[in-house]
């Protein structure tokens, strides 16, 4: 076990972890487990902050993300080998062996690997009434916010080229209008799922969400027409929320809504001893989905270090 001054800024870490929500959290505690000195360094401006609950996450089915990291925190913190920073990166080098992050107030860290579960930023449509709204009756993912809105005429907006698929699951929560925005036209076979599936397909761009914020009572499109709603779906364009993994030089893939860190099937990238977890790897956007690819990364991360 490594001696590790939790206290202490010039220790090296056997790992840094940077990103504090449920994957990083995940990925810390399995190193911490392991008996490795681990450093979480948590900007602590999550993804999931608009939101007010987390649904789906078995054992915490309702409970604000931030109640849940809290707990996760100090679950972490009960191992002597880990420790926890609340800093942001602001840049990653690789010296040798070593890793060193400096911190925005011009301090450094090391560490032998590094877990980067630094997430993604949205980007929503350019509509008026958006941005208050989000992750309250704006909302990007049915299976994590869908059973709370259910029962409503629900919307929708299309965003990107799979946005017909998004539409047509949303029907199992409440009727549902897809607003095409005039861009993304269904094909054929989209448009036969629609139809069966009774959504209605309006192409009439929407220009403004109305109601008082956050809730939503209708869309105003741009020929003026009102269309009554009270939640809509979109998925927004996303970009990494941290230079970290470019910084690196780690290989990235196209996903359907921005760029995900190319990783392996246990979280490594294309850098050796740099791995990644949570939703900058993947296009699929979940809280079990990104703590169970933080455990991935982390038990990896410990395993490669068996071999120094």
């Amino acid at each position: 076990m490594h001696a590790f001054n939790r206290n202490s800024v010039n220790d090296v870490a056997d790992a840094i972890v940077v990103g504090g929500s449920f994957a990083g959290h995940s990925a810390a505690i399995q190193l911490a487990r392991a008996r490795k000195a681990v450093l979480l360094v948590d900007a602590q401006r999550p993804r999931n902050r608009f939101a007010a609950a987390a649904h789906g996450f078995l054992g915490h089915d309702g409970r604000a993300p931030a109640a849940i990291m809290q707990d996760a925190s100090a679950q972490l913190l009960a191992y002597p080998t880990a420790a926890i920073v609340h800093a942001t990166v602001q840049s990653v080098q690789r010296d040798g062996d070593l890793f060193t992050l400096t911190l925005e107030d011009g301090s450094t860290r090391q560490a032998r690997r590094l877990v980067l579960a630094t997430g993604l930023t949205d980007t929503l449509p350019a509509i008026d009434g958006m941005l208050e709204r989000w992750g309250r009756t704006v909302l990007h993912c049915p299976y994590c916010h869908g059973y709370e809105v259910a029962g409503q005429p629900l919307g929708i907006i299309a965003n990107h080229p799979m946005s017909a698929h998004q539409a047509s699951l949303i029907p199992d929560w409440g009727p549902s209008t897809y607003f095409t925005q005039g861009v993304f036209e269904p094909n054929v076979e989209e448009t036969a799922l629609l139809t069966r599936r009774g959504v209605t397909i309006e192409r009439t761009p929407v220009v403004a969400l109305l109601g008082a914020a956050p809730a939503l009572d209708a869309v105003l499109l741009a020929d003026g027409r009102t269309v009554a709603v009270h939640a809509v779906f979109t998925a927004p364009r996303t970009s990494m929320a941290s230079p970290l993994a470019a910084q690196l030089g780690c290989a990235f893939a196209d996903g359907p809504t921005g760029p995900c860190i190319t990783v392996d099937a246990m979280g490594l990238t294309s850098v050796p001893g740099v791995y990644a977890a949570g939703d900058a790897i993947t296009p699929m956007h979940n809280a079990t989905l990104a703590a169970a690819s933080g455990v991935l990364a982390g038990v990896a991360a410990h395993q490669s270090l068996m071999r120094l």
